[in-house]
């Protein structure tokens, strides 16, 4: 399938993914817009399937609606009411992710031995398009920016935030999935304060290399015989 072919597929179905993230968010449009920092038109554009937002604008809509932003990367819809956080002004945040993107991909590029003009050729994208990707002056459509990694054998996740606000957000997030998978029982020892100190203990021993906790087992041993 040729790339532009790809890349309208994409688009497609990412429009209907940001649009089911709105309506099960309950949410408006305008709201919305301003969250990606983008115009109400161009927003529109993106639901309708007509352009693809960028990695940062995406991660800023999932970011406002307090979803995950691997939802866009899925093939099912949101089917409950999601809590929403009220939104931090990200106008500046959008251009510095963009830069950092450009930054990765000019890296990725560099650690593939590829020239520009090669991958320009890998990916049927325009060298002064990549360019200005790669500068940050131009943000990367996620399509594009799929085309792209899976030129240069990387995953779209190697292009998240891994540091900022939306990075750190996005660590509690799988922090408190990954809690609410536990066994009930377990979840209640957890958040029992009188358990705590057990809980450090864990924490140290795992710090531990094998040898030393191997002569912590056999001290415990020797005091239970």
């Amino acid at each position: 399938m040729k790339t532009q072919q790809m890349i309208n597929i994409r688009t497609k179905k990412l429009g209907l993914l940001i649009y089911d993230a709105r309506l099960a968010s309950h949410e408006n449009v305008e709201a919305c817009a301003l969250a990606m920092g983008t115009s109400q038109e161009k927003y529109v554009a993106y639901e309708k399937g007509q352009v693809a937002p960028s990695l940062p604008e995406l991660e800023s809509l999932a970011y406002y609606l307090d979803i995950p932003l691997e939802h866009f990367w899925s093939s099912e819809s949101i089917s409950q009411k999601l809590h929403k956080q009220t939104a931090p002004r990200l106008e500046a945040l959008l251009p510095l992710r963009n830069r950092i993107i450009g930054t990765s991909l000019r890296l990725f590029q560099k650690e593939a031995n590829l020239s520009l003009a090669e991958l320009a050729e890998k990916t049927e994208i325009p060298e002064e398009t990549l360019r200005m990707y790669q500068s940050g002056e131009k943000g990367i459509s996620i399509p594009a920016l799929e085309i792209l990694a899976a030129a240069l054998n990387k995953r779209i996740d190697d292009f998240y935030d891994s540091k900022g606000p939306i990075g750190e957000w996005r660590t509690e997030q799988d922090t408190l999935q990954k809690f609410s998978e536990l066994p009930p029982e377990m979840q209640q020892f957890f958040i029992k304060s009188v358990n705590r100190p057990y809980l450090q203990l864990a924490m140290r021993l795992s710090s531990l290399d094998v040898a030393r906790l191997r002569l912590v087992a056999e001290g415990l041993l020797e005091i239970t015989l």
